[in-house]
């Protein structure tokens, strides 16, 4: 799928927008292992724009791996979602750009997410309320990173999903190997023996990712892992 909003920028452009955030907080590993996935899915498949932000049949992307923000905001730049000159106020105390994402100061933020393992069950809350609402066409992408899963309240909220078949919804998780435990079998089987469908993809190439995204169903629950070189959670 093709995204229908315009890209003022490209994604050559990301390294760019992403120097004009400084401070010490940049968790620059986080950024640089979710950046392709948070571009593909806003450049190739969410149904998102910055002229529609409050449009009830939206796609929702929540990122709960909040705590290292800088690629959401480059590529919510990109895409015209934000200001390119907020982007050098990251962090400060004026601006709306924290080191964790805020709902309520920037545009396109569906969570205000940092504290890992909220995400996934917000996520299942929201494709639950859209089916409700007769609006399940509309798509919930949730990305979450591989140490994140320890958290338990993702363990309920991968079988809520599972259980009720939320064909609207899709976790990506960025395997960046930093699990302390790590689970038998890999992270695609946790999903799978819950009732998800899965696929792993390199978390870097484009292409493959974007044919995880759309080898999701439709009639229950989608993983994409993307697997990625960096260490970091």
């Amino acid at each position: 799928m093709s995204s229908p909003n315009g890209s003022p920028h490209d994604y050559e452009d990301l390294p760019a927008l992403l120097t004009l955030m400084t401070g010490d907080e940049k968790h620059d590993a986080s950024a640089t292992s979710t950046l392709d996935a948070i571009w593909v899915l806003y450049d190739r498949i969410l149904r998102v724009a910055p002229d529609r932000l409050d449009d009830p049949d939206r796609d929702r992307f929540l990122l709960s791996k909040g705590h290292g923000p800088m690629a959401y905001y480059a590529v919510l730049a990109a895409k015209g979602f934000l200001a390119v000159d907020d982007l050098r106020g990251f962090g400060g105390f004026d601006s709306p750009l924290g080191y964790h994402p805020d709902r309520t100061l920037v545009p396109g933020v569906e969570i205000s997410s940092g504290s890992l393992g909220h995400g996934m069950g917000l996520a299942v809350g929201t494709a639950l309320g859209l089916r409700m609402t007769g609006r399940d066409r509309s798509a919930v992408v949730v990305l979450v990173g591989d140490a994140e899963l320890e958290e338990g309240s993702n363990a309920e909220a991968i079988q809520v999903a599972g259980r009720r078949n939320l064909g609207n919804l899709t976790a990506v998780v960025i395997d960046n190997a930093s699990a302390s435990a790590g689970w038998p079998g890999g992270i695609a089987a946790r999903f799978a023996v819950e009732g998800w469908s899965t696929h792993d993809a390199d978390g870097h190439d484009h292409d493959a990712l974007e044919r995880a995204f759309a080898a999701a169903p439709g009639d229950r629950p989608h993983v994409v892992v993307a697997h990625v070189e960096s260490k970091e959670s």
